[in-house]
C-alpha cells in the first residue's frame, strides 16, 4: 500500500468521522517516565476508530455493490462500526452475531441500523451464515480486519495522530485482528520521522507474538481476557504488514490491564475500554524500553458495559 493510497483514504473518510483529540496527563507522564500522547478514539463515532476502517471500505464500492448491501460477522465494535457506515451512506448491512453476543451490543447494532443475523457461537457458523447472506443477498462481504480497505482506513488515526505530534519516537497499539496496528504501522512508516510501532497484546491472547516469532499464523488455544476485542486473530493481509513495518509486541498480565484501565479513567477521566487499556499497560510494564521517549497511544475505543467493570 503507497502513501498517496493512504492520503486518498483520510480525504476520502474525513466528511463520516470525528477528528478525535490527542490527550496528555502530566501526572502518567510521570508515572509512565516518558511523554504520552492519548489519540483518542473512544471520542469517535460509535466509540470507537472501526468506524474509519467501514467507511473506507464501502465507499471504495461500485454503485451496485452498494446498492446490494454489505455483510460482516462481529460480535462487538466492527458489528457496531460497519452498521453506522452503512446508515451514514443510504447502504444496508447485514451484521452476522454468535447467539451469545451481549444484549448491549445487539441493541446498539440495531440502533445503528444494521439487520442483525444470529447464528451458533463458532468462528465457522458465523463464516458460513456471512457466506449466505453474500450469496442470497448478493451483499459484499468486509472482514472486520483483513480487508486492505480497512486496513488503510484504521491508519488514519496515525496520520492525523503524528499530524499533530510528528516528533513522536514511537506508537504504541493493541493488537487484536491486526487492522488497527497493520494500519498504524504503514502510517507511521510513511508520515513519521523514525517513528516505530509496538504492539500490546494480553499473555492471555498472544497469537500476535508467537506468530511473529515463529513466522507464521499462529492461533489461540483459550481466550481468557478481559480485553474481549483483542480475541481475534491475524490475517493474511494484516501479517505480512506487521511482519514488515512493526518492531515488537509487548504482552501484559490481566491484572496490568486493568490497573491501566484503572489510572487512565481515574487520572484523565475519560471511559475507555479493557482492550484500550492494553497499549498504556505495555508502556507501563517495560518503562526501560519507552524511558524519556514521546509515545504515542491509540486509545482504540470507549465501548464498556457499565454493568460489568473490573474495578
Amino acid at each position: 500500500m503507497q502513501k498517496k493510497q493512504l492520503i486518498e483514504c483520510h480525504q476520502r473518510i474525513i466528511p463520516f468521522i470525528h477528528r478525535t483529540p490527542v490527550l496528555t496527563s502530566h501526572l502518567l507522564n510521570k508515572i509512565a517516565g516518558a511523554e504520552v500522547f492519548f489519540k483518542c478514539e473512544n471520542f469517535q463515532r460509535m466509540g470507537a476508530y472501526k468506524m474509519r476502517g467501514a467507511t473506507n471500505a464501502i465507499l471504495q464500492l461500485t454503485k451496485e455493490q452498494k446498492g446490494k448491501g454489505v455483510v460482516t460477522h462481529s460480535s462487538g465494535n466492527f458489528a457496531q462500526a460497519l452498521s453506522l457506515a452503512a446508515k451514514s451512506l443510504g447502504v444496508k448491512a447485514y451484521i452476522v452475531m454468535p447467539s451469545s453476543a451481549p444484549q448491549v451490543k445487539k441493541e446498539a447494532v440495531k440502533e445503528y441500523g444494521g439487520y442483525i443475523i444470529e447464528c451458533a457461537p463458532t468462528l465457522q457458523a458465523r463464516q458460513a451464515m456471512a457466506k449466505k447472506i453474500e450469496d442470497e443477498m448478493g451483499a459484499t462481504f468486509i472482514h472486520p480486519s483483513n480487508d486492505l480497505n480497512v486496513i488503510a482506513g484504521q491508519g488514519t488515526a496515525c496520520i492525523e495522530l503524528l499530524q499533530e505530534h510528528p516528533d513522536l519516537d514511537v506508537v504504541v497499539v493493541p493488537v487484536g485482528g491486526g487492522g488497527l496496528i497493520a494500519g498504524t504501522a504503514l502510517a507511521a512508516h510513511y508520515f513519521g520521522d523514525d517513528c516505530t510501532v509496538i504492539g500490546a497484546e494480553p499473555f492471555e491472547v498472544d497469537d500476535a507474538y508467537r506468530s511473529l516469532k515463529s513466522g507464521k499464523i499462529e492461533s489461540n488455544d483459550t481466550t481468557n481476557t478481559i480485553a474481549d476485542g483483542l480475541k481475534t486473530e491475524l490475517g493474511d493481509n494484516t501479517f505480512p504488514l506487521i511482519q514488515k513495518y512493526v518492531e515488537g509486541i509487548v504482552r501484559v498480565g490481566e491484572d496490568e490491564i486493568i490497573a491501566a484501565m484503572k489510572l487512565v479513567w481515574e487520572r484523565m477521566k475519560i471511559i475507555i475500554e479493557p482492550s484500550s487499556a492494553v497499549a498504556f499497560a505495555a508502556v507501563l510494564r517495560e518503562k526501560e524500553l519507552f524511558k524519556n521517549k514521546k509515545v504515542g497511544i491509540i486509545i482504540s475505543g470507549g465501548n464498556v458495559d457499565l454493568k460489568n467493570l473490573p474495578f
